[in-house]
């Protein structure tokens, strides 16, 4: 992938760390840890290589690898949500563990195996995982590293960057996984990451003490005796880089080397790679969000928006589920109808979204779009319920073309539909006033269908742009006010209330008011 250095202080696009460090906020969530975990194991693998002496380049691959050694984490989670039921608690007490004891995975598989099920289906669960015994678990971290590795070379990382991710799993003195390497076989910037991942740990969880402990006890097994000696000897001034209110500012600041920004190409490869990521986390989403991508970018020329929109609607389409990693499989992979606790679970991934992308500014128009790929015109979308008039167009094509496309596919609860079956329904949430109809026509005629245009019809022959002023008008706002929220001119909102007076009949605000609640027309307007 190419990237071109660029100093600290140039206005770049987007760098590589940028959007490695994004992607490891998902992996933190995939793995049932907090956010910024991963970025806090960066930070203290990097100081603990400088106290060692380690090069630039050696740094550089400790960083990376820092950031992206879990990033394999779907690769195994419907295997894990399988046997646990919540393959990121499970994750979360595995981190905990010393896998090498069997009393303490027998232990997890007694305490947590089906957690939550009920007790016959629990004790089928138990007696399954049992059965499967370690070679499972082998199994399920080759997997891991084997995507890993493929994920971190098509972000464009170097050789050793991408062999390392494959290591992190790995014991010193050889009974880690997958077991390719051990001792002084494993690349020393992989030793210096899991000693820095545990240390992170046990420090969050028990302080100096514990992190100390931890790893003194595990020297020579599990760890490089002598990284793990030294780790030791300056855990105090170590630790200290965990002590900050934020690691994401730290990190960032503490890429060794020039920062590396993304070309256009490298950028929209990476964008690929993380659709890649995510529709692993499910069976069912295989080619989900690439498809998404494709077809949102193909409305979007339908529609005329402009080269730069396109490219950003289309990215916005390989990453808008990105939250759903935070989510476990067990519940996207459920046959059966949602509890309440697991809807609400499901309605917090585009938040999730939000956040993972959120933080580079490069990304902050990608991931508002992204956020939005739930939300519905008349408000009854998620996770903010939020009307028609905050909704901008590319936001509603990337709805419609996540909704076809889901339409299209095998769920756990039903079969795909059929190309023309999803199309009657995209239609058919068009006229009931939740999807655009200039987005789904863009949409179907993407996706091949020819098509009658969809209009909702309003009362008296109000066009969508009318309604949209008149709930405004209702609510009281001044006509600089609305062109603001509408992102038109104060000139045009007036000729507009002129049009709409007309249509209805009125002459005043307070009758064109009544009209609007006569008529329903405010049920999903935000006074906001």
């Amino acid at each position: 992938m190419s990237t071109t250095p660029t100093s600290a202080s140039s206005s770049a696009p987007l760098r590589l760390a940028e959007l490695v460090a994004s992607l490891s906020l998902a992996t933190d969530l995939g793995t049932g840890q907090p956010m910024e975990h991963a970025l806090r194991v960066c930070r203290l693998a990097l100081e603990l290589a400088s106290s060692l002496g380690l090069n630039e380049r050696e740094c550089g691959d400790v960083y990376y690898i820092a950031l992206l050694r879990a990033i394999g984490c779907v690769s195994d989670a419907h295997r894990v949500a399988a046997r646990f039921g919540d393959e990121m608690l499970a994750n979360a007490q595995i981190s905990l563990m010393d896998t090498a004891q069997p009393g303490d995975v027998l232990n997890l598989l007694l305490r947590h195996a089906g957690e939550g099920q009920p007790a016959l289906r629990r004790a089928r669960m138990i007696v399954a995982a049992l059965a499967a015994g370690p070679g499972e678990r082998n199994q399920i971290i080759t997997a891991h590293c084997e995507v890993a590795e493929q994920l971190a070379r098509r972000l464009g990382m170097r050789d050793e960057v991408a062999l390392g991710v494959t290591q992190v799993y790995e014991r010193w003195d050889g009974k880690g996984a997958p077991g390719w390497v051990s001792g002084e076989a494993i690349l020393q910037a992989a030793r210096v990451v899991i000693v820095a991942r545990d240390a992170e740990l046990f420090y969050r969880l028990d302080g100096l003490d514990g992190a100390t402990y931890v790893i003194r006890k595990r020297l020579g097994t599990l760890y490089d005796p002598i990284l793990g000696e030294h780790f030791c000897r300056q855990a105090t001034s170590l630790l200290r880089v965990l002590d900050a209110e934020t690691a994401w500012d730290a990190v960032l600041a503490a890429e060794p080397g020039p920062p590396l920004v993304l070309t256009p190409s490298a950028r929209e490869t990476a964008m690929r790679a993380i659709a890649d990521f995510v529709d692993l986390k499910s069976p069912y989403t295989a080619g989900h969000s690439s498809g998404v991508a494709r077809l949102a970018a193909s409305a979007g020329e339908q529609l005329g928006l402009a080269e730069p929109e396109i490219t950003t609607l289309r990215q916005a389409g390989y990453v808008h589920d990105i939250g759903r990693v935070g989510v476990s499989t067990a519940i996207w992979d459920k046959p059966g109808a949602l509890s309440i606790s697991e809807w609400e679970r499901v309605r917090l991934h585009p938040y999730l979204s939000e956040r993972v992308l959120g933080r580079p500014a490069a990304l902050t128009r990608l991931a508002s779009i992204a956020a939005l790929h739930h939300e519905r015109l008349d408000g009854s979308g998620y996770y903010r319920g939020i009307p028609a008039s905050m909704l901008s167009l590319p936001a509603r094509v990337l709805a419609a073309a996540d909704v076809y496309h889901a339409l299209t596919e095998r769920r756990p609860h039903r079969p795909a539909y059929t190309s023309d079956a999803a199309a009657t329904q995209l239609q058919a949430e068009a006229r009931a006033g939740r999807l655009d109809p200039s987005a789904v026509n863009a949409v179907l005629a993407a996706a091949g269908h020819r098509i009658a245009l969809i209009k909702r019809e309003w009362p008296a022959g109000l066009s969508d742009r009318e309604v949209e002023v008149l709930r405004l008008l209702a609510l009281g706002l001044a006509n600089r006010e609305m062109g603001h929220r509408l992102s038109i001119a104060e000139k045009t909102v007036g000729h507009h209330i002129q049009h709409i007076y007309t249509k209805i009949g009125v002459s005043t605000r307070a009758a064109a008011t009544l009209f609007a609640l006569q008529h329903d027309l405010l049920a999903d307007v935000d006074p906001a």
